[in-house]
């Protein structure tokens, strides 16, 4: 199969208020056929065979993106991309069943009901680091809630962006989905627009630009964002599978995920010994280097890899492993990299890595660690590692985040039935699955009263009476809880 990849093309400025409009009016007067389940069962299967289809073109454009090795991609990418859209093909027939709700004596012979209901046109401003994921996520929830929807890809991942750009309209309806490639410019032309809803993945620098741009429509956001995600290591732990699952974490996709352990926490009594254990993974995982390795991607473009290469010149921390010597910046190349003593003050501690570059920040005790976590914003994911459970729940039950995981790092998205979202500057809404299709669908409130109905409720109307209003009071079941 060729492996041929399209040229990235901006979409014209002047076009984007006409796709805009085009999809509106298209929802607004959607025909019969765009209202049923086996539309959106139609569009979703479409989803996962465009990515099906073309396996090998796709893996080319990561690799072409990324540097990303094509076993690492099959796992983090096409199957969690396929998995959501085949998901929601088989749930949404019963996610978007109307709902009762429990019986009330006042209130069941109106026939309260909860609707499912698309909430419009969605737009979708997806990140570089896994642009096929990330996009098909909320993708699949737009469609399976029976939205239309624009794609944004990044501009910063131009092969992959390009693939969505000459597919879409071959597999999915264009009346209703449609890609619009671009930069700054063409972003902010999109953020001019009235949307029913935004789903933005990035960054929480960008995330206040697009929260202030949907803030002048009044437009409904899910941000999904990262930040520093920490990792207490208790020495009542398994140090090699700890060290292994840590490390396998951060180093995958060279660090450029958004749920990757950003920083290890460990007692300064163990550090040593986690540190000798991080580089024995690494040269199991890399016994010939990383330098020219596929099995290790690389940094999206140069100017993240000057970036990153600051911070590791500013650390104050000690580097056990990889470091400035092995950069190479044109190459776009970060090797794996592991900072011991490092404080809260340093400089791999000011901001969110996303890169090969693990510091390792030592405490005295585990209510140091929990402080530490807590001077800062909360994380999109928290993970602790020990066998101790009463440390465990203590560090879930005295931090935020918008996930904790025991024992594991990164995969607890890929979990069915899990929602994945932030909490505080990590973001806020959820998706995945059918969390997915509640983000992205209104539920509309609705009953149906029957005219019979007033010769009960008739004392509700005036003149008022304090008759009425006893009859009326006890309907309505007025009454409180008991006072202690």
């Amino acid at each position: 199969m060729s492996t041929d990849l399209p040229p990235f093309t901006m979409t014209p400025v002047g076009d984007i208020p006409k796709i805009h409009a085009t999809l509106h009016a298209n929802f607004v007067a959607r025909d019969d056929r765009r209202t049923t389940i086996a539309y959106r069962k139609e569009q979703l299967a479409q989803l996962a065979y465009m990515i099906e289809d073309h396996k090998d073109r796709w893996l080319a454009a990561l690799r072409s993106d990324l540097g990303r090795a094509e076993s690492e991609s099959m796992i983090m990418e096409f199957s969690a991309a396929i998995k959501e859209a085949t998901e929601a093909y088989y749930g949404v027939e019963k996610w978007a069943k109307p709902e009762g709700v429990p019986f009330s004596l006042d209130s069941f012979l109106m026939r309260p009901t909860i609707r499912k209901e698309p909430k419009g046109v969605v737009l979708i401003i997806v990140p570089f680091n896994y642009p096929i994921f990330l996009s098909l996520s909320p993708l699949a929830a737009a469609i399976s809630a029976g939205n239309a929807a624009v794609l944004k890809p990044s501009e910063q991942a131009p092969a992959t962006s390009a693939m969505f750009a000459e597919l879409f309209p071959k597999y999915l309806d264009p009346e209703y989905y449609r890609v619009v490639n671009g930069a700054v410019e063409e972003t902010t032309e999109l953020l001019k627009l009235k949307w029913d809803h935004i789903f933005y993945t990035g960054n929480d620098r960008i995330a206040k630009i697009v929260a202030h741009a949907a803030a002048e429509h009044l437009t409904p956001l899910t941000l999904e964002l990262g930040g520093k995600s920490p990792a207490i290591v208790d020495p009542n732990c398994d140090l090699q599978t700890t060290a292994r699952r840590i490390w396998y974490g951060k180093m995958s996709n060279a660090g450029q995920t958004c749920v990757a352990p950003d920083y290890v926490i460990v007692p300064r009594t163990f550090q040593d010994q986690l540190v000798e254990a991080f580089k024995a993974v690494n040269e199991e995982f890399f016994p010939s280097g990383t330098a020219s390795s596929p099995d290790f991607a690389r940094i999206v473009n140069t100017r993240h890899t000057e970036r990153i290469k600051a911070l590791i010149e500013k650390t104050d921390g000690k580097v056990v492993l990889g470091g400035l010597d092995d950069v190479q910046v044109e190459k776009k190349y970060i090797p794996p990299t592991l900072v011991k003593d490092v404080q809260s003050s340093d400089s791999l501690m000011s901001e969110e890595i996303f890169g090969p570059v693990l510091p390792v920040v030592p405490v005295d005790n585990m209510d140091e660690a929990i402080a530490l976590i807590n001077a800062g914003e909360h994380p999109l994911s928290l993970y602790v590692f020990t066998r101790d459970k009463a440390l465990r729940d203590r560090v879930f039950a005295k931090t935020q985040s918008g996930a904790a995981v025991a024992n594991e790092t990164v995969i607890h998205i890929g979990v069915k039935g899990l929602p994945f979202g932030g909490v505080g500057n990590s973001g806020y809404g959820a998706h995945t699955g059918k969390y997915g299709f509640e983000t992205l669908s209104h539920k509309r409130s609705s009953i149906d009263v029957p005219f019979w109905l007033d010769y009960v409720m008739k004392y509700r109307f005036p003149p008022f009476t304090s008759e009425k209003l006893k009859t009326t009071l006890g309907i309505m079941g007025y009454k409180c809880p008991p006072r202690p």
